[in-house]
């Protein structure tokens, strides 16, 4: 009881500006943690921990020259890691700069303009899986796509299963690339994506889906990969790979990935069905 009273009484003692850095300090961590999990913003994180946690070992045990060289280290460290992790850094900043204020504040935005889009790329995948025809789909999110699109030729236009199989037709001038679709427009074809760095991917796994792997590990955008080999249809989606995946399996995920629908949207459903349901059964009886 003392405790909650000790809370309570800090608490009316708080101004407005404590509860605003609260606020900018919690918004940080949310942002900043998912990205420590890429393989750019992880090796960029681990030097600074380690530095960091021997300078504080070396001051700990009295190792006067260790800690002497790791002071100078942590005075020089910042123009370090800008020089030697410039790509990673700039991927961070392009990310943190394309973080949209809706999100800041929980707003969710109404991405169910994207399910048709979604419904004519699984047609497509559908398609191609069975003809062994190679495809690489990037669904765009919040993630800046200026730089790859630039790799690539701009189509914007409405996508369509017909367009999508067009342009990843074998004879086709585009087939090679990624395509790019972002607020459900395909923005651009032929684009090169970066291959990822890891060392756990299957041998078996070509370029396409290196390439889809480095993309989901660089931006927040999920990856449509389609086997040329087995017709194999995949998914990347934050430095993971789902594969095998089945027609309806796919729609789910992408559905799931770009637009999910709130819970308060799902009441309401729930709550229509309900009164449907309900209906229907006085109308039996």
């Amino acid at each position: 009881m003392e405790q909650i009273k000790s809370f309570l009484e800090q608490l009316s003692r708080m101004q407005w500006t404590d509860f605003l850095d609260i606020i900018i300090v919690a918004g940080l961590i949310y942002w900043l943690v998912p990205m420590l999990k890429s393989t750019g913003t992880g090796k960029i994180a681990r030097v600074v921990v380690l530095v960091l946690l021997i300078s504080w070992l070396t001051e700990l045990l009295n190792l006067h020259t260790l800690h002497f060289i790791f002071n100078q280290v942590l005075t020089v460290g910042l123009i370090a890691i800008v020089v030697l992790f410039q790509p990673e850094l700039r991927r961070m900043i392009d990310r943190l700069s394309n973080v949209k204020v809706h999100k800041i504040f929980g707003v969710q935005e109404d991405n169910q303009e994207l399910v048709p889009v979604i419904r004519q790329t699984v047609q497509a995948c559908e398609v191609m899986s069975k003809e062994r025809v190679g495809a690489l789909i990037v669904f765009a999110r919040d993630t800046h796509m200026g730089e790859y699109i630039k790799t690539g030729t701009v189509i914007d236009a409405q996508p369509s299963e017909q367009l999508i199989r067009n342009i990843f037709f074998p004879k086709a001038a585009l087939h090679d690339g990624a395509m790019i679709i972002s607020e459900g427009r395909v923005l651009a074809a032929g684009c090169v994506l970066p291959l990822t760095e890891s060392t756990r991917i299957s041998a078996d796994l070509g370029t396409r889906h290196r390439a889809a792997l480095g993309m989901s590990e660089n931006t927040d955008a999920v990856v449509v990969v389609v086997s040329e080999e087995t017709g194999v249809v995949s998914v990347a989606v934050g430095g993971m790979l789902k594969r095998h995946l089945a027609p309806q399996t796919l729609e789910r995920l992408l559905r799931s990935e770009l637009c999910p629908e709130e819970p308060e949207q799902n009441n309401k459903m729930k709550l229509l069905q309900m009164l449907k349901k309900t209906g229907k059964e006085g109308s039996d009886k």
